[in-house]
């Protein structure tokens, strides 16, 4: 079993959409950054601080795919969605394509893997005999979690 398997009960599709989701939340930090040091507004610090706590939080979607952590699939497709806005006005409007469609490929390529077979059946806590509906009604991650809690009270 290799060492990212046992670290992360993620499917390899997770930590890779984390480590992509990773990159927009270091983006972000980068540009508090740049702000903090070259920056001459009247509110630099709170432009900082906003960049810095959007970026943070981007960052923490990311380490929770990466840790396997199912809270953070839909902040990060959220991130991805407007990865793929960004990206599109940037190729677009403002005309920057070199910026724009790799922008938006990585929120695609995002979502995609968070919507893959075994992305789902993680997210839905899915047992390899049943279905993803019997898994829906069994009330996935948090129905295990609950059958377990049973069996030790047994």
């Amino acid at each position: 079993m290799a060492l990212a398997d046992k670290i992360s009960p993620a499917p390899r599709e997770v930590r890779y959409a984390g480590l992509l989701t990773a990159l927009p939340g270091l983006g972000l930090i980068v540009i508090a950054l740049v702000l903090a040091f070259t920056g001459t507004s009247r509110d630099l610090l709170a432009e900082v601080s906003y960049y810095v706590v959007l970026g943070a939080g981007v960052l923490a979607c990311a380490a929770g795919l990466l840790l396997g952590k199912t809270w953070a699939r839909s902040p990060s497709l959220v991130v991805a969605l407007i990865l793929i806005g960004v990206g599109w006005y940037a190729a677009g409007p403002s005309d920057q394509a070199g910026y724009g469609v790799p922008i938006m490929i990585a929120g695609v390529v995002v979502i995609v893997l968070l919507f893959r077979r075994d992305s789902r059946a993680w997210a839905l806590g899915q047992r390899p005999d049943e279905t993803e509906e019997e898994a829906a009604r069994r009330g996935g991650m948090s129905g295990r979690a609950a059958e377990r809690e049973r069996g030790e009270r047994d």
